[in-house]
């Protein structure tokens, strides 16, 4: 195999190809024909010397020995789009850039947005979402609010705040179950799980609330599984089930009546949520700000 890099654009279709799972799905995100992403595709394939796709009638995938391969680039071409989202902040000369786990941004942090301009005067912050880690050189751009070990890997860090879970469904459910109130009799209905994933696994999910509490398992399936906390809040408030909500995201949904705490006891999360930076980010008053604005939000 050789050494020299091959083509940019020839690694950028196999790429988007092993991500898309199709060549039609490929040329249209990079805005080619098919035949150009099979012919890149090729081109890849007799560089590296080694064939990248597997066949299956008119099906096409990776071939088993392309897939670590495609994974390493998927990560390469993650951190070219994670440099073009700090070069448009830096042009667009926002005061803050945040970047954070989905729910975290929006279920507890954008309601309280607006406290930070009534303190420090307006603000342009841009928020952005998603569950994949900037690599640590960027946090000198942009802070990170994250969950758990991972917040270690950064060069500056503090706890925002560890939180507690506890069973809530909507208003409408519980006029339509007047039973669920009593916590024995929650194995029985209607419920939403939420599963983050396998890297995940410790953190609780309602049938662990319910072993906590010496109470029945559950009786049967979930009426739906989600990856983010704020659709399973979301299905629930819409009259859906059961879901096992964490205290900072389900407050505001409590606050203003979409949502109803079915139990004062909780279980609470095995991680703190963290607030991430780099030291260059402490140069800057709006975000040295941000932080402390933050941090005392976090304690509130």
């Amino acid at each position: 195999m050789q050494s020299i890099l091959p083509p940019l654009r020839a690694m950028h279709a196999f790429e988007s190809f092993g991500r898309l799972g199709s060549v039609s799905a490929a040329a249209r995100e990079l805005g080619v024909t098919p035949g150009a992403i099979s012919q890149q595709i090729k081109l890849l394939e007799e560089h590296l010397r080694m064939p990248l796709i597997a066949k299956d009638g008119r099906r096409a995938s990776l071939a088993p020995k392309a897939k670590a391969y495609h994974a390493v680039l998927s990560a390469g071409f993650e951190k070219f789009k994670q440099a073009q989202h700090l070069l448009s902040q830096q042009v667009a000369d926002l005061d803050v850039h945040v970047s954070g786990l989905p729910t975290l941004l929006l279920k507890w942090l954008n309601p309280r947005l607006h406290r930070f301009e009534a303190s420090f005067g307006e603000a342009s912050i841009r928020l952005e979402a998603t569950h994949v880690e900037p690599d640590p050189e960027f946090l000198d751009h942009m802070f990170r609010l994250t969950y758990g070990a991972v917040s270690y890997m950064f060069p500056h860090s503090r706890v925002l705040f560890r939180d507690t879970c506890f069973p809530v469904c909507s208003p409408d459910f519980l006029k339509n179950h007047p039973d669920a109130l009593d916590p024995a009799k929650i194995a029985q209905l209607p419920w939403i799980d939420i599963d983050w994933g396998p890297a995940y696994s410790t953190v609780p999910r309602l049938s662990h609330w319910l072993v906590d509490q010496g109470l029945p398992k559950l009786a049967h399936k979930p009426m739906s599984v989600h990856s983010l906390s704020s659709s399973a809040l979301e299905a629930a408030a819409s009259g859906q089930g059961i879901a096992l909500a964490q205290s900072s995201f389900a407050s505001t949904d409590i606050e203003l009546g979409r949502l109803v705490r079915m139990s004062q006891e909780s279980v609470q999360m095995p991680e703190p949520y963290y607030i991430c930076w780099g030291p260059q980010m402490m140069e800057n008053e709006k975000s040295r700000n941000f932080l402390n604005w933050v941090l005392s939000e976090a304690q509130g």
